[in-house]
């Protein structure tokens, strides 16, 4: 296979990789309970199925996507080498994929993890887990911050990945209990999420009246995904801890 990745297309790409060879593969990292090498088995099974899935697609088929399990219990099995290697392979098939969707219709649905997806949304969640993962193994420093504060990363993050990054935190909710919180950044459209029984609702708004939170747009992406910036003075508010409690527990992310 030709392992060439096109870094127009994916330029969050090189910069995952660096920070990668930047640590030991037994490294923590800021994604709980992962290490470097967790990490790269997840990068490797989400190129894999985001190829598959789409590439799928393309050919006039329809598969369901596999659960974490079945596409890293392999990988998992790999020694290091051989699983670095299956990295830049998925990728490489991946950018394959992403090309020869170039010329299909841009806001075709294709199913994806109980939802769909728009067929640009496969090549541009993988740069989002890039952006993502990234930041789990350096932190907050400026190259991090900056991939995070852009706002197709907030975008992408409420319109294709919303509700499911809610779902986790709103089962911990008691029976009847309600949230609702206005996450602002200056600048910015205003973040809703909220959640009820069961439902959830995320959405991009005009800023309107008093805000659950204040903080920075890199910082709002790591708090919907489930991270906090390792300064917590960038979060700001005046709801008191029982409120600020209650939306930190629904932000759990996946």
């Amino acid at each position: 296979m030709n392992r060439n990745v096109d870094t127009d297309r994916f330029l969050e790409w090189q910069p995952f990789l660096d920070a990668v060879r930047q640590r030991r593969p037994d490294a923590g990292t800021w994604c709980e309970a992962w290490t470097v090498r967790d990490i790269v088995i997840h990068q490797a099974g989400n190129a894999e199925e985001l190829a598959r899935v789409l590439g799928a697609h393309l050919e006039g088929e329809r598969v369901d996507t596999r659960s974490f399990e079945e596409r890293e219990g392999p990988l998992r099995a790999m020694n290091d080498s051989d699983l670095w290697d299956a990295l830049h392979d998925r990728m490489a098939r991946l950018n394959e994929v992403a090309e020869a969707a170039d010329g299909i219709p841009a806001d075709a649905d294709v199913a994806w993890t109980g939802r769909t997806m728009k067929v640009p949304w496969f090549a541009e969640h993988m740069r989002e887990e890039c952006v993502l993962h990234t930041w789990d193994i350096t932190g907050d420093d400026a190259a991090a911050q900056a991939r995070l504060a852009e706002r197709w990363m907030t975008t992408h993050s409420v319109i294709a990945v919303g509700k499911p990054l809610l779902r986790k935190g709103a089962e911990l909710l008691d029976a009847g209990e309600r949230i609702e919180a206005r996450l602002r950044v200056p600048g910015a459209d205003d973040l809703i999420v909220a959640a009820e029984n069961g439902s959830v609702r995320i959405e991009l708004t005009e800023p309107d009246g008093p805000a659950t939170l204040e903080t920075d747009a890199a910082a709002r992406v790591l708090l919907l995904w489930g991270r906090r910036p390792a300064d917590p003075s960038r979060i700001c508010s005046s709801v008191g801890p029982e409120t600020l409690g209650r939306v930190r527990r629904l932000l759990s992310g996946y």
